[in-house]
């Protein structure tokens, strides 16, 4: 009687059942990445925000990630680009949470006054958040970034703008505000919105507002909201 052995090595390879192996090997490997990146960024995130890019320890990071240091930059080529990936991250959950205020039950002006509530608000408790300008701003003292990195985050404030932009429009089509470039009025906004909160960081800028932070945003906002009314919406 004659045994026949079962395949081994390169012939299991190449047989029906080796192939399912080595594809279920991919998602797993794909996993194990996702995950191990989600660490680096997770444990960057308790780094940066505590310490700040300058100070930030990239040994830290690695420490808190259980990873070796030498993998960091398998996953960012740069201290700076970890930094913005973090940035970034969390601009992607702000975008979410941001088109979460979007109701079709709420009138433009109502809709624009929500949206900023919930900007004034989301910043003033988040504001080591706003780390995302100074680092797109200031890349002669953290590195030049790699153009897809800034690609990457113009997109996500893009986005961002978007949804008020669309909102604005929705009110020019409605006959609530008067005839204009919603882009542009979104972009005038978000100028004012963050002109606003990061002017309450410089002590003496704070002494000479009379009024209290959030009283003095909304006002700011009512201005540009009135300058926005159709005539015949005006005192509405």
């Amino acid at each position: 009687m004659t045994v026949v052995s079962a395949p081994h090595g390169r012939a299991a390879a190449r047989g029906g059942r080796a192939r399912p192996v080595a594809t279920a090997a991919r998602p797993r490997r794909a996993e194990r990445k996702a995950a191990c990146r989600a660490r680096i960024l997770e444990a960057a995130r308790i780094v940066f925000f505590r310490d700040g890019f300058v100070a930030a320890n990239l040994d830290e990071v690695a420490e808190r990630s259980a990873v070796a240091k030498g993998t960091l930059y398998r996953y960012f080529d740069s201290k700076a680009e970890l930094y913005v990936a973090v940035l970034t991250h969390n601009g992607r959950l702000f975008e979410d949470k941001l088109r979460a205020t979007v109701s079709p039950e709420l009138d433009p002006v109502a809709q624009i006054r929500c949206t900023a509530r919930f900007y004034f608000d989301h910043w003033t408790k988040n504001p080591e958040y706003f780390a995302i300008f100074w680092a797109l701003e200031n890349q002669e003292l953290i590195g030049e970034l790699p153009p897809g990195v800034v690609e990457e985050v113009t997109k996500l404030w893009e986005a961002c703008l978007r949804i008020l932009s669309d909102v604005i429009a929705r009110g020019v089509k409605e006959g609530r505000f008067a005839p204009c470039d919603p882009w542009e009025v979104a972009n005038v906004l978000w100028t004012l919105a963050n002109g606003l909160l990061q002017a309450d960081k410089v002590v003496t800028r704070k002494r000479l507002r009379r009024r209290r932070l959030d009283r003095v945003f909304e006002h700011a906002f009512d201005l540009v909201l009135r300058g926005l009314a159709a005539p015949a919406s005006v005192g509405a």
